[in-house]
């Protein structure tokens, strides 16, 4: 078994904050974890910038439970984090890319990405 380096253990960290819907519920939370450069392409193939994804995750209704699961990580630089892994919500399953970036001392997520994974091809009658 290898260790995992502290950077990915911090990104790892960090990714995990987002998905609590305590986070994501609160402006103050979900933003100290958003580099300031933050950009997303979501899952709905909508392009994200910081002010936007604060305002709809902080907004109006509790947001929906989401797992993760298979979450891989690799320090690509002393102050870059790449995370892959997948996540469900409510029976839906989308492919996640994250870049993470130390800034200031911090982990920040500076890029994420979502795609959804297609349901499973029925096999011929």
């Amino acid at each position: 078994m290898t260790d995992i380096p502290p950077a990915v253990a911090a990104a790892v960290e960090g990714e995990l904050r987002l998905l609590d819907p305590t986070v994501r519920s609160s402006v103050t939370l979900f933003s100290e974890l958003l580099h300031p450069d933050f950009e997303e392409f979501g899952t709905s193939g909508r392009r994200w910038d910081r002010a936007s994804i604060i305002a709809a995750m902080t907004a109006g209704a509790s947001p929906r439970p989401i797992t993760a699961s298979d979450m891989q990580g690799v320090q690509l630089a002393p102050d870059v984090v790449h995370l892959t892994f997948t996540t469900e919500s409510h029976g839906v399953r989308s492919h996640r890319s994250s870049i993470w970036r130390l800034t200031e001392g911090h982990w920040l997520l500076y890029f994420h990405q979502g795609t959804p994974v297609s349901p499973p091809e029925s096999p011929a009658d």
